[in-house]
């Protein structure tokens, strides 16, 4: 698998979580360094399940019980590994790809991994983002400067809190 190299790629953050006009969740990364003016933004659609566990996770929260990604975090820790970085790789007729790096006792791993996977990992871990470039060239939106007002991103965020607020607590459990 090939990763990006550091020349070739974007420190990211997850700014936040939304909810597209189809109830879509999306998960918006942003350069951790901008420039003046509106910001970039790296919107990616994931699942339900999978955003839910991403805003756990960037809330600092924990779910009743553990969720697939707090399993991986404790698989990792059992085994001595710890993750290196998550790479946005590409993207493929509108298709994200990702590269999770593990630091394990022997050697530094790539795998190949789904971007939600990726940043939810990361999220628990404390774990750098990257963009590549050509994805940021490719998927990059300049922010809406209207859009840009606190209050309007206030509310997405609600409305995605809304969204969680509804979820069952038994599609989590095992």
């Amino acid at each position: 698998m090939e990763v990006p190299t550091l020349n070739d790629v974007v420190p990211v953050r997850v700014l936040g979580l939304a909810v597209d006009g189809a109830g879509q969740p999306v998960v918006l990364l942003t350069p951790l360094v901008g420039g003046s003016g509106p910001r970039t933004l790296v919107p990616i659609w994931v699942g339900e399940q999978e955003a839910a566990s991403i805003s756990i996770a960037v809330s600092g929260e924990e779910a009743p019980r553990p969720l697939s990604h707090d399993l991986m975090k404790r698989l990792l820790d059992t085994v001595g590994a710890t993750v290196d970085r998550v790479d946005i790789t590409r993207i493929e007729e509108g298709t994200f790809f990702a590269a999770l790096t593990l630091a394990t006792r022997e050697d530094a791993v790539t795998l190949d991994c789904r971007p939600s996977d990726g940043i939810a990992l990361a999220a628990r871990v404390g774990a750098p983002l990257f963009v590549a470039e050509s994805v940021l060239e490719d998927a990059g939106v300049l922010e809406d400067e209207d859009a840009s007002e606190p209050e309007e991103a206030e509310e997405k965020v609600e409305e995605f809190r809304r969204f969680l607020d509804e979820v069952d607590p038994e599609d989590f459990q095992g």
